[in-house]
């Protein structure tokens, strides 16, 4: 599978169920994905991750560029914006690879800031991997699929729905802390990111938005501008949301807010491509 293109593409258990009852031929994503959806080709892979278990269970090789269906899978969402897909792993969630398995080898568990940084790669699907992360997980489906090893894991947790908490551009999907899942903190260059986190913040506190940086990350400053002296810099977030979503919150890198709503949030990539949602 060298040279391919990964993305990862997350399910919950019944998503997947649902999925492998449908035949296994249609992957789908939030409308809100569509852009990221028409930039994924032909031959590019899904690396299939299970929220709530954290497990990776399978492959899918896309077969089709990006179209609009509304056509029922799926009993949560329509997904409308949907790839033709073909197996090339799957597994079973006994079998599954548990990510922590890998935390030797992806790097959204290298360098982290807190001890729940690397759940940000998993706030959102499809995302584009690096391949050498994505080759890794590949290498360790199949060495799994080769040598079946039945893993126990809470069933309650196939259960498991990620929040999607509404902005005004989109959902942020927020993971719990307490399922050791879902990163977004592949090893970024400190100087690039601190450097696109304070325009991010600067730029937000200059529209007239309050701001939040990450928690680890008040201290930080950038040409000798400190993020905590920002004009619009909050030092606690809106009470709206339980503690255990707060407490993912606010490790997001940064956040834009009206009132008590997030208007938008942002994750920084390694590549220094922003993500949004």
């Amino acid at each position: 599978m060298k040279n391919r293109i990964y993305w990862l593409d997350l399910f919950t258990g019944t998503t997947w169920t649902e999925f492998k009852n449908a035949g296994s031929k249609i992957s789908g994503f939030r409308e809100s994905r569509w852009k990221t959806a028409q930039k994924i080709k032909v031959g590019d892979c899904f690396l299939c991750y299970i929220t709530g278990i954290s497990r990776f269970i399978g492959i899918l090789e896309v077969t089709s560029k990006a179209f609009k269906d509304s056509s029922p899978i799926w009993s949560d969402e329509d997904f409308p914006c949907r790839l033709g897909v073909k197996p090339v792993i799957e597994l079973t969630f006994e079998t599954a690879v548990p990510v922590h398995d890998l935390k030797d080898e992806l790097s959204c568990f290298q360098n982290l800031k807190n001890l729940h940084a690397w759940t940000g790669a998993f706030r959102g699907s499809p995302a584009k991997w690096k391949t050498s992360d994505g080759e890794d997980v590949y290498n360790a489906l199949l060495e799994a699929k080769q040598n079946l090893t039945k893993k126990p894991f809470d069933a309650k947790k196939l259960k498991y729905r990620p929040k999607a908490i509404k902005a005004k551009i989109g959902s942020v999907t927020v993971p719990d802390e307490n399922e050791n899942d879902e990163p977004e903190v592949k090893s970024k260059s400190p100087s690039e990111h601190t450097e696109i986190q304070w325009l991010l913040l600067k730029l937000g506190a200059d529209m007239g938005f309050n701001v939040w940086v990450a928690r680890n990350d008040r201290g930080k400053d950038f040409k000798r501008k400190k993020f905590s002296e920002l004009p619009k810099m909050k030092d606690e977030l809106p009470l709206q949301f339980d503690d255990a979503t707060n407490r993912t919150i606010e490790w997001i890198d940064v956040l834009w807010l009206k009132g008590n709503a997030i208007t938008a949030a942002f994750e920084i990539e390694s590549t220094t491509v922003v993500s949004a949602a």
